[in-house]
């Protein structure tokens, strides 16, 4: 199909209102600022970028119909979603019908993008992984823990987060670590009381959650209102740095591949400065992830020639390399056979009341991505 204007075409279906919008509304904010100045400074390959974004309100529903739409009415090269995982199939079926790739960016990865079966027009910038993410934290818990380990476990009921819980209810068995209780509480809960009163009552002194950031932290809080004195672990999304230092709370601990802005590197500051000088909805240190994924798009499309099409893109797409500037531990490799990453680094987090601040608990670890 012939492009209409000179620009890079991009669909982007976001979460930007609803239940689930503080997760995914900031990656919008992150492309607003940081394409406003790339188109600002000539663009990419001398052309602009035009990224079109639709608000799903996490329903897959919607996210089906804006995917209809970019591939038949705004003949984008590629599209994104920045949403929950109930919406990734919807837009899935449309990548398939129309052949165009999609980028995750701002939520989990599908299994999809691992090595070594990739699904060609599949990619995702994000740092959540399943599969990944529990290996991690188990054997983390595993080595923070003294003594015997009664663990809790808590997902949202939508695909990944559940699947993920469930692989880490398995895994548990092949570490010696004793599964007591597993919630699996539905989006939107008005008082998760009944779900932490069941995980307090089987006696878990470790609780693992791995869900949107909502979920993770109502429950927590709900456990503690019961009195619960155990140790929680969660994923640190890009709300984490500013939620440890509201909840203070030695035994709340946050993990994940992205750096705290208390690292304070010269990319965090660059943020930092581009949120404060565009007023962006979202505080700056929410734009982490967004922004992750822009450089990751800017690089795409460095990489797709002029005119574009989602074939160039498929093929720019198996040749990334993007250095992280400090955001993350290592760069963002994808190859012919893995559109996630080469080496995931990992990084925990707590708060620690003799600091009165945020310390790393374990430093950059390592996980290979095979």
């Amino acid at each position: 199909p012939a492009f209409a204007e000179d620009a890079y075409r991009i669909g982007c279906s976001v979460a930007m209102t609803g239940p689930v919008s503080g997760n995914y509304g900031p990656t919008k904010d992150a492309f607003d600022v940081y394409f406003k100045e790339v188109n600002a400074t000539g663009g990419i390959n001398g052309h602009p970028v035009k990224i079109i974004i639709e608000d799903d309100v996490g329903q897959p529903s919607k996210a089906a119909a804006h995917a209809k739409k970019f591939a038949t009415q705004d003949k984008v090269i590629l599209m994104i979603n920045t949403s929950l995982s109930s919406t990734y199939a919807p837009m899935l079926k449309a990548v398939k019908q129309y052949n165009i790739p999609i980028l995750f960016a701002g939520g989990v990865c599908p299994e999809e993008v691992y090595p070594p079966k990739v699904d060609p027009n599949q990619c995702c910038s994000t740092a959540y992984a399943a599969k990944y993410d529990s290996r991690f934290a188990l054997s983390f818990i595993k080595e923070e823990a003294k003594g015997p380990i009664k663990l809790g476990l808590v997902a949202m009921n939508i695909p990944v987060s559940r699947g993920e819980i469930d692989f880490a209810e398995e895994l548990s068995k092949t570490m010696g670590i004793e599964v007591v209780d597993k919630e699996v509480i539905p989006p939107p809960t008005p008082d998760y009381t009944p779900f932490a009163t069941k995980i307090k009552n089987a006696g878990a002194n470790w609780a693992y959650s791995w869900a949107p950031w909502v979920l993770q932290v109502r429950t927590f809080e709900a456990l503690r209102k019961l009195g619960w004195k155990g140790k929680y672990l969660t994923y640190g999304h890009i709300m984490a740095e500013e939620e440890l230092k509201r909840l203070k709370d030695d035994g709340f601990y946050v993990f994940g591949t992205n750096a705290f802005f208390a690292d304070n590197t010269e990319m965090h500051r660059k943020i930092k400065t581009a949120s404060t000088r565009e007023k962006t909805i979202y505080p700056y240190h929410h734009l982490t992830e967004g922004w992750i994924a822009a450089m990751v798009l800017e690089e795409i499309l460095k990489k797709t020639p002029w005119p574009p099409s989602p074939e160039k893109v498929r093929t720019a797409i198996n040749q990334i390399r993007v250095d992280m500037k400090g955001l993350k531990g290592a760069p963002l490799v994808w190859s012919a056979d893995n559109h996630y990453r080469t080496v995931t680094y990992y990084r925990v987090y707590r708060w620690d009341s003799k600091k009165n601040g945020i310390i790393i608990v374990k430093d950059w670890t390592p996980l290979k991505v095979r």
